[in-house]
């Protein structure tokens, strides 16, 4: 599995990091770990966007989306 660690960015540096990782990967699963809420959105919006399955757990203050 990939993994972005995009924690204490601001958007959209996450949301774009994310993009180049699934078009680099586009049939791994990608886990791109993010600091605050606004990212967590923008973040799995893009997986979705890419048709992609999105899981999202929290892991103290941070955010891990698992991108299927």
């Amino acid at each position: 599995m990939q993994i972005v660690d995009a924690r204490g960015l601001s958007c959209p540096e996450p949301a774009m990091m994310a993009y180049d990782a699934l078009e680099e990967f586009p049939n791994e699963p990608v886990k791109i770990l993010v600091s605050n809420a606004t990212s967590k959105v923008n973040v799995s919006e893009v997986a979705r966007r890419k048709r992609r399955e999105v899981t999202v757990e929290r892991d103290g203050d941070d955010f891990v989306i698992i991108v299927q």
